[in-house]
Parts: C-alpha cells; sequence; structure tokens
C-alpha cells in the first residue's frame, strides 16, 4: 500500500480514509475491446485506442493553429486541453459499452438517448471522485459545448477519432483481413467530408507512413 507522510494543509481535502475508484475504473479500459461486431486479426482495447485520439487531435490543434496564426479573431484552442479531451472521450464506454456507430447514430431519438445515457455515465464516473475533484473532471468526461472553442475542441476529437479508426481499418487490411474493407471506404469517405485543412494536411502527410517498414519510416 502506498503511504507518506501527508502535510495536514493536504490532507484536509479529503474526506478521513475514504478512497476513490475513479482511476482505478479508468484502467479497466484495458479490458474493453473495440470492434466487437467484426473478426480482428488483433484487437485493440479502449485505453489505447483512447491515446490513438490523443495524440492525432493534439496533432490537428497544432495543425489548426499554425495554419490560422495570423487570422484575426481566429479560435486557438490549447492543444493540451484537446489532447486532453480526446483521451476521457470514450470513457463513459466503461459503463455504457461500445455501442456499434451504425446503431448509435441511425436516427435523432437513439443519438438523443444514447447522449443522456453518456451524460449519466459522465456522472457516474465522476462521482467515483473526491468532491473539489469532480468539476474539473466532469468537464473532460461530458463537455460544455457553449462557446465556439469548445465545439471546435469536440470537432477536432471527432475527427481524430474517424482517422484514429481509419488507421484501425487499414492495419487490419494490411495484415490481411478483408473483413475491415467496407469500413475502411465508409470511414474514409466521413473523414473526407470533414471541413478542416487539418484533418485533410494529416491524411495526407502523415497517414501514407503507417504500414511501413521502420527502415522505410526513418528513411
Amino acid at each position: 500500500e502506498y503511504k507518506r507522510n501527508v502535510d495536514m494543509s493536504e490532507d484536509f481535502l479529503f474526506e478521513n480514509d475514504k478512497r476513490y475508484g475513479f482511476f482505478a475504473m479508468l484502467d479497466s479500459m484495458s479490458y474493453i475491446n473495440r470492434w466487437g461486431l467484426m473478426k480482428n486479426s488483433r484487437f485493440e482495447n479502449l485505453k489505447e485506442h483512447s491515446f490513438d485520439v490523443a495524440v492525432i487531435a493534439h496533432a490537428l490543434c497544432v495543425l489548426h493553429n499554425k495554419i490560422n496564426e495570423d487570422i484575426e479573431g481566429a479560435v486557438l484552442p490549447d492543444p493540451y486541453k484537446v489532447q486532453a479531451l480526446a483521451l476521457y472521450h470514450d470513457c463513459t464506454e466503461i459503463i455504457t459499452g461500445d455501442l456499434p456507430t451504425p446503431i448509435k447514430y441511425k436516427n435523432e431519438q437513439i443519438k438523443a438517448a444514447y447522449r443522456e445515457v453518456e451524460n449519466d455515465a459522465a456522472n457516474t464516473l465522476a462521482g467515483l471522485l473526491p468532491n473539489f475533484m469532480q468539476d474539473d473532471y466532469i468537464k473532460l468526461l461530458a463537455p460544455d459545448l457553449s462557446s465556439e472553442e469548445q465545439v471546435l475542441c469536440k470537432k477536432l476529437v471527432k475527427a481524430a477519432d474517424r482517422i484514429a479508426a481509419y488507421l484501425k481499418c487499414l492495419s487490419e487490411r494490411i495484415s490481411g483481413n478483408c473483413e475491415f474493407s467496407s469500413a475502411q471506404d465508409t470511414i474514409r469517405e466521413s473523414i473526407e467530408k470533414i471541413d478542416l485543412p487539418e484533418v485533410r494536411l494529416f491524411m495526407e502527410r502523415f497517414v501514407p507512413s503507417y504500414g511501413l517498414t521502420l527502415d522505410e519510416i526513418s528513411n
């Protein structure tokens, strides 16, 4: 058990000897596999997917800010804020499970109902934290979309999520698994419809290196 001498000025934040399960719960993301309805040559768990999305979302934000830095009034989000949102974007699936995309977005009624379920799951997860931490984490688990910056952050994370899914399909195709062929085409089409130049640049400049050998990547 981890122990150290804690100054009373720090310890008063917590309730007596209560222990909190939030981060232990997040660790269970490594047991949740994605793409459950399809044959996988290698399973992808929710934790590794979240890392991939966070890396890509951060890059998209850096590209966005560089493209728009000289435009007066342009919204330039903090890349690390976007990265944090991406890292936590699927945490509610610990509770809700991974609902297949064709079902999740079939119609507006299902989308609205699933958003409500996600919000309930976000509050449940945040409830595993001390009171003084909950507000900070609910902003990551269920982001507020009341400002232009927040909407853009959400859009960048969503684009990164699509790109990560495309890369999973690409990896499966390279390994000889044709199960992901249709999904790859559909996801590519959805990415091409995203009206963000940073997304196009990422797809053109970075994605082609995926699937190369280490020697080819290095050169």
